[in-house]
């Protein structure tokens, strides 16, 4: 289950990057807003994923509130996923 956690966060972590810089751009500055579409999908697909395995997570490894709410909070800052991963994982 950790495993499959640390991929979700990956994954996610890079569709919220790409989402700001990629498509955002993309979208506003040259009116295509096809990229969004598709790729707006996959994050909020994978966002849903993360906050559910983080739930299973906190179980499985015992987190405080504290750690927890530090974990969900990640999932809304950029590159959050990356550095929640390498501290708390």
């Amino acid at each position: 289950m950790l495993k499959t956690f640390k991929i979700v966060s990956y994954l996610e972590g890079i569709s919220y990057l790409l989402i700001l810089f990629v498509t955002m751009p993309l979208k506003y500055i040259w009116d295509m807003p096809e990229a969004n579409m598709v790729i707006g999908m996959a994050h909020g697909v994978l966002f849903l994923l993360y906050i559910a395995l983080a739930v299973f997570m906190k179980q499985i490894l015992n987190w405080n509130i504290k750690t927890f709410l530090i974990v969900l909070v990640c999932s809304i800052i950029p590159f959050g996923t990356f550095w929640m991963d390498k501290k708390y994982l």
